[in-house]
């Protein structure tokens, strides 16, 4: 099968994260945004059909976004991505809805950007297929900069890449837009979404984005002062803001926790030597351990340290152990008590270990003491 031409950034043990054009434009659209982002995720931006680098063929009249919903799943399927963050800007951000909606199952989260959940009914996108079909993309490609962006900016890269689409394959594209409609279906979107409006943009003014934001639980919605329509080419620092916090609030949050709890200095050391291998297993100590179980309020932080060196000593995790003892000391807990607790894994965790844990515990406390 042929597939969406696309490029990735990243490691590739990083989280995935794909990111969605908007029709007329290639993946350059986040030539701002992606590298950034590329830092801590594995990031695939792909073309529609029949723009960049993607093949016409791979769209026919009459397309639906679900169509192309399938072609990007049919992309994620070949490099091996099962779930994945997504964000995309108009038609890109269409097709981000239409997965949630659609394929729930395969998104970590969603960010819509400059887009809809309908584009102001059929007859536009009607028309403006046949104009075309009928005579090209000369004439739209003229007045490009107008649609896509606030003021005098413009991208000559963007404005090109339009002007070089195939005609056939954006009238079906235009086609696709002209048959969606999600707005009954968006109180059904149960991922993270995050809704980027620019003040500016009259295709998607920021009322439809606030649409979407109202009926999607929990939704967050930041609007951009001074961007249009193309906000990650116009504002690229705003944009890869807001998508930073989005994507990565898991990730940053338990980051904050980790170092409460493990001291600046361990998780420093840790960050050191991180490599493109070991990024993703990091980034899920960070958003599961320390993002989701640590951040409980169930347990206090007390009772958390008190449970993890039991476990540890359980295990003969002993290096682990070290570090914990040092956290359990930053969590409140003194030294008798952490004798306590470890005079308690001697009856269920057996006196050898116990052994073990008192000769860590005893070095720790006593480097902590500077009696070392």
């Amino acid at each position: 099968m042929t597939l969406l031409n696309h490029r990735t950034e990243g490691a590739s043990s990083a989280p995935p994260l794909l990111l969605g054009p908007s029709l007329g434009t290639s993946y350059a659209l986040w030539d701002e945004v992606a590298p950034e982002l590329s830092i801590s995720h594995r990031v695939v931006r792909w073309d529609l059909p029949g723009h960049g680098g993607s093949a016409a063929g791979l769209i026919e009249a009459g397309a639906t976004v679900g169509d192309l919903a399938g072609l990007v799943l049919a992309l994620a399927d070949s490099l091996g991505i099962e779930r994945f963050a997504y964000a995309g800007v108009s038609l890109g951000g269409a097709v981000g809805l239409q997965l949630a909606v659609h394929h729930p199952q395969r998104l970590s989260s969603l960010a819509v950007i400059c887009s809809s959940a309908h584009f102001n009914g059929s007859r536009p996108w009607e028309e403006r297929a046949a104009l075309v079909r009928r005579e090209g993309l000369a004439g739209l490609a003229e007045n490009a900069d107008a649609r896509w962006f606030a003021g005098d900016f413009t991208v000559p890269r963007l404005v090109r890449d339009h002007r070089d689409a195939d005609p056939e394959a954006y009238a079906a594209c235009c086609d696709a837009l002209a048959a969606f409609d999600l707005r009954d279906r968006l109180a059904e979107i149960a991922v993270p979404t995050l809704l980027i409006a620019g003040r500016e943009d009259p295709a998607t003014p920021p009322a439809h984005l606030r649409e979407i934001a109202d009926a999607v639980p929990g939704a967050t919605l930041v609007e951009l002062p001074g961007a249009s329509h193309l906000a990650p080419a116009q504002c690229p620092e705003a944009v890869l803001t807001a998508l930073r916090a989005h994507v990565g609030q898991g990730a940053s949050r338990g980051m904050a926790v980790r170092r409460e709890v493990l001291g600046d200095a361990h998780v420093d050391r840790a960050q050191d030597r991180q490599t493109p291998f070991t990024a993703r297993f990091q980034d899920f100590i960070s958003r599961y351990a320390w993002g989701e179980i640590w951040t409980d309020p169930t347990l206090s932080r007390r009772e958390r340290s008190m449970i993890t060196l039991t476990a540890l000593v359980a295990h003969g995790h002993y290096d682990e152990l070290a570090m914990h003892v040092r956290a359990a000391r930053r969590n409140g807990l003194t030294p008798e008590e952490i004798g306590a607790v470890l005079l308690q894994t001697a009856v269920y965790c057996g006196v050898p270990a116990a052994n073990s844990a008192f000769a860590t515990a005893q070095r720790v406390l006593a480097e902590e003491d500077g009696t070392s």
